[in-house]
């Protein structure tokens, strides 16, 4: 029988997350035939996308954390859930459910086209909507259930495993504190760090000031979570890759 003396030293959840982020070495580095047309897609409507580098390295976080319940908040077209579902289906994994969040509903048509090539209606919920709306309506059906009173389902599931985090670099932050309480215990929050503000920004540009207190905002959080959560960054081609979980 073991004694204290033999007793096993204590996870450290930053050495966890250090391994979570690193690449796995058997997994295929090319991008999966869906995402490169979705990316193609993408360049072709002007709009911007996570480097193939991050969505790799999310692809390996995510099949070591295998998780059963993930949101996803800004769906977009579908490039990073195209990454997703790959995962799942190279590692014939099913997860219990995957919430796919965005804000708008023309974009929801193509990722119903997506969740419908990949075959995944039965765990798969496309929610349309602002997140600061659909994340009051949430915490407010928790609240309800909570006291035994039946109010149907919430707008999204209220615990996951894994929660992606997108959305502009001036509002990331925001998103990113909104889906923290979300996290389920042992899970894990990822997003990319906000793009950081380069040169003097004029008091009269609107969108270089934007970006200035998103990233502001950004300093703000990671200072505020460091008592609550481990936070690890690994540095990538195309951006900075974040994972958060609860200490």
């Amino acid at each position: 029988m073991a004694t204290a003396d033999d007793a096993a030293p204590p996870v450290d959840k930053a050495d966890v997350l250090a391994q979570l982020l690193s690449a796995d070495p058997l997994r295929s580095r090319d991008e999966p035939d869906i995402a490169g047309n979705i990316g193609g897609q993408l360049k072709h409507m002007g709009l911007s996308t996570w480097s193939i580098s991050a969505h790799r390295r999310l692809r390996d976080a995510l099949g070591r954390l295998r998780p059963n319940r993930v949101i996803e908040v800004g769906g977009g077209i579908g490039h990073r859930s195209a990454w997703i579902y790959d995962l799942f289906t190279v590692d014939d994994f099913t997860p219990e459910r995957y919430d796919i969040i965005e804000n708008g509903a023309k974009f929801a048509v193509i990722l119903h086209r997506l969740m419908t090539r990949h075959e995944a209606q039965s765990y798969t919920k496309i929610v349309v909507g602002v997140l600061d709306a659909l994340v009051g309506e949430t915490l407010a059906w928790k609240a309800a259930s909570s006291t035994g009173l039946e109010v149907g389902e919430a707008p999204i599931q209220p615990e996951a495993d894994a929660i992606i985090v997108d959305g502009t670099s001036a509002v990331r932050a925001r998103n990113v504190e909104l889906m923290l309480p979300f996290l389920a215990t042992g899970g894990v929050l990822f997003t990319l760090e906000p793009d950081m503000p380069v040169g003097d920004v004029e008091p009269d540009d609107v969108d270089g000031m934007a970006l200035v207190d998103g990233f502001n905002a950004w300093i703000k959080l990671i200072q505020s979570c460091s008592a609550t959560h481990h936070v690890g960054f690994m540095p990538l081609f195309g951006g900075t890759l974040v994972a958060m979980t609860q200490r």
